[in-house]
């Protein structure tokens, strides 16, 4: 049901106009007025929320080369952008060797969330539990794990690249079983299957139950691909051996 003008002016909190209703309501640069305060407000809000979810600098999907890899599923991720998932608590798992769009894939994702006015953070598995590690007592700890814990959709990148000890793995699980917990899903990206992330923890006991939690409602979604940056460095390759 569409909302009427007056149902407008009381969402945007304009206590002075609403009081008056009887008065203005029907000045003709009413309307006017509450569309542009709505846009404002929603670019305002989108711009927050941007900066609040740090996904930094990242290419459209739209320029994603499909035909390159040797398996990828385009329509599960296209539908993905949807933003089904978060609402049905399904996490999310990208997997494939470096280089092959799954941080692009993860931050399109992001973005998505963002325009739609979902409470978003993307962070690389690094600097997540670097940040939970350094954290000196336990008021501060409990304060970094919301900030992980609490928004709608959380974007971890890059789990596989580093291997951690068995504190990082404790702070992940931590973080993992309280989205878990809440029904806030998780996308993550990572070059490593699951039965190798023991290699990743090598000294964790949690890491059995950490995967359990991950999959236990998620999507997994498989990249086999050759690198895209090796592809774009022999490109440019040829392309200097041919003006020369």
């Amino acid at each position: 049901m569409t909302r009427s003008l007056r149902d407008r002016v009381r969402a945007l909190g304009l206590r002075g106009l609403d009081a008056r209703w009887d008065e203005l309501g029907d000045a003709p640069w009413i309307a006017e007025l509450v569309r542009a305060e709505e846009e404002e407000r929603a670019r305002l809000g989108v711009e927050r929320r941007a900066k609040r979810a740090r996904m930094g600098r990242f290419k459209s999907l739209a320029d994603f080369d499909w035909v390159w890899p040797r398996h990828i599923d385009r329509a599960a991720i296209e539908r993905l952008m949807t933003l089904a998932f978060i609402d049905q608590g399904t996490n999310v798992v990208l997997v494939g060797p470096n280089a092959v769009g799954k941080t692009m894939i993860a931050k399109n994702i992001a973005h998505a969330g963002v325009m739609a006015g979902r409470s978003v953070r993307f962070t690389t598995a690094s600097a997540m539990l670097g940040e939970l590690a350094s954290q000196d007592g336990g008021r501060a700890l409990q304060r970094a794990l919301r900030r992980y814990s609490s928004p709608g959709l959380l974007v971890v990148d890059e789990i596989g690249y580093l291997s951690y000890d068995h504190r990082h793995a404790d702070l992940l699980f931590e973080v993992v079983n309280r989205r878990y917990d809440s029904e806030r899903p998780i996308v993550l990206t990572t070059n490593k299957p699951f039965a190798e992330w023991g290699e990743v923890f090598p000294s964790a006991t949690c890491v059995v139950t950490l995967v359990d939690r991950l999959v236990h409602n998620s999507e997994i979604l498989t990249i086999d691909a050759d690198s895209y940056r090796l592809r774009e460095a022999e490109e440019r390759q040829r392309q200097r051996q041919t003006r020369s």
